[in-house]
């Protein structure tokens, strides 16, 4: 009797390991999501397509794109007590890519130091870009222009209260000088902004230029 009890105890163990092995194979065979020092692929992968999309800060840049009649009020003298000079042109501002970042093309005249050192009006082309970084979760921008050869980044903020936009960077004018520079955008309502852009002279923050956009179109 214990001889088949022992058989039959046998046979039940060999029968349940024959079954329980097509399962383990099959599991042992099924792909595993990929891990990484920064957690598991499949979820990386996700957030960074939710971070690729454009949201409602990408929605408030687009209430600038159109065509802007513009007025410059620049103060280049050292003479604090100097009067500004004045310049305008026409600023065109397009969505690219759907929506997630923004070109802003200026085109004018400004008046600038001469050979001579005397003012002269001289044609001026400038572009911007702008977005909004949503993994720095800050505004970013950069500004080239035919007065040099460098590219101005810069981060900025939006305070919804005073409908401003507040951005920082620095520029390398001349070899081993670099000049920290604050920009404030107020958008009075749709048709009308004010730009203001500030210089660090010597530890003072200084007002460089101010512009009036009026919308086009």
């Amino acid at each position: 009797m214990n001889g088949k009890k022992t058989l039959r105890w046998v046979t039940a163990a060999a029968l349940s390991v024959a079954i329980s092995l097509p399962c383990l194979a099959q599991e042992k065979d099924k792909p595993k999501a990929k891990t990484t020092d920064h957690g598991n692929e499949s979820d990386i992968m996700a957030t960074m397509m939710e971070m690729a999309k454009p949201g409602e800060n990408h929605k408030l840049l687009a209430s600038g794109v159109g065509t802007w009649d513009y007025h410059v009020k620049a103060w280049m003298s050292p003479d604090p007590n100097a009067a500004p000079t004045q310049s305008s042109g026409t600023a065109v501002t397009r969505a690219v890519m759907d929506g997630r970042f923004f070109i802003i093309e200026h085109a004018g005249k400004m008046q600038m130091p001469g050979p001579d050192g005397k003012m002269m009006e001289m044609d001026f082309k400038g572009m911007g870009t702008e977005g909004y970084d949503n993994v720095k979760k800050k505004f970013v921008a950069t500004w080239i222009d035919n007065m040099g050869t460098g590219i101005m980044g810069l981060e900025g903020t939006y305070d919804s209260a005073t409908k401003t936009f507040t951005y920082r960077g620095e520029y390398e004018m001349m070899p081993g000088i670099k000049t920290k520079v604050r920009e404030l955008i107020k958008v009075v309502d749709g048709n009308h902004r004010i730009f203001e852009f500030f210089e660090d002279r010597g530890g003072t923050e200084v007002r460089t230029l101010e512009i009036g956009y009026t919308r086009k179109s």
